[in-house]
């Protein structure tokens, strides 16, 4: 059955030592503000840039490294999971409601529910 993805959120992920400094350069950077998830401490956005590309700042715990990642998002996570499989990624840890996953290089991204609504059925592929 047909299913649809995007690669829609740039994650900056930011242990706690470096989240105040990293969050500030980010939004200096893009001209933008820090928006504070009012839900939850350890998220804010820098909010949604060309095609609806979204740059999210994530608290991360102690001892993870400073890195950036990306969200694909999808309408349904066990195809794109296993259309991403064959292309060479490995499924790195089943995190509940999606999939942390690592490229063939070694690079951490996570397949996700649709998390963009409009901006994902404006953008999104249709895969067979």
């Amino acid at each position: 059955m047909p299913h649809r993805s995007r690669l829609s959120i740039l994650l900056l992920d930011l242990p706690p030592e470096h989240h105040s400094t990293g969050a500030a350069f980010w939004a200096g950077a893009t001209g933008r503000s820090v928006d504070p998830d009012p839900t939850d401490a350890d998220w804010a956005s820098l909010g949604s840039f060309a095609d609806g590309w979204h740059v999210e700042i994530q608290r991360t715990g102690e001892g993870t490294p400073p890195r950036w990642h990306v969200d694909i998002e999808t309408d349904d996570i066990p195809a794109e999971v296993a259309r991403l499989e064959a292309l060479g990624a490995t499924r790195h840890r089943d995190m509940g409601r999606f999939w942390q996953m690592l490229d063939p290089t070694g690079l951490v991204f996570c397949v996700v529910g649709i998390q963009t609504g409009e901006e994902f059925e404006r953008h999104s592929v249709s895969w067979p």
